[in-house]
């Protein structure tokens, strides 16, 4: 496996090695030796899994601590526009993203440390994607960045009038207005 730095600190593509034939192919999705030494010490703790179809954004969300979680995202059908955005406070990327498709085809991952909003898109027609936390989800922790401040500048790659949110992604504050906790 490679960890692939990224225009932001502690965000990382993980890019498996992938043994593929006519049969075919194997990977290994996570390695808690690799990940260590290529990351750093983690543990992780549940495995979740989502299906969604085309134009169904999750996010911009994170948990606030002591419950703050780290997510390594990786798709196992489909397409997505997969979306890290700073939120600690006085860090130097405050308010920057990283941004990555991931895909069943390319098998690429990415680790979003704790202190950022996590998010995606997805840009096919359905996606399976799967993700690991290191902590369990907590409904009174949870909180979030509205998707399409301005501000934020994210390209999601679908038109907005067919985004598809949840009631509760709508109403979400835009950066300016976050009393962020990290």
């Amino acid at each position: 496996m490679n960890a692939l730095k990224t225009e932001i600190e502690g965000v990382y593509v993980i890019e498996p090695q992938v043994f593929g034939d006519a049969r075919g192919y194997f990977f290994e999705s996570y390695n808690k030796e690799e990940f260590t030494e290529k990351v750093g010490p983690l543990s992780f703790i549940q495995d979740n899994e989502s299906l969604s179809s085309y134009g169904v954004l999750r996010g911009l969300h994170f948990q606030k601590p002591p419950f703050d979680q780290a997510k390594l995202v990786r798709v196992i059908k489909g397409e997505i526009l997969d979306v890290a955005l700073d939120i600690r406070k006085g860090s130097p990327t405050y308010g920057k993203h990283v941004a990555r498709v991931l895909s069943g085809e390319n098998k690429l991952q990415l680790f979003v440390p704790s202190g950022f909003a996590h998010g995606f898109a997805v840009l096919s027609e359905e996606a399976v994607v799967a993700y690991k936390v290191d902590k369990a989800y907590r409904p009174d922790a949870e909180s979030g960045v509205m998707w399409n401040d301005p501000a934020l500048g994210i390209d999601w790659m679908i038109d907005a009038e067919k985004v598809k949110l949840s009631a509760k992604d709508g109403i979400l504050p835009l950066l300016k207005d976050l009393e962020s906790p990290f």
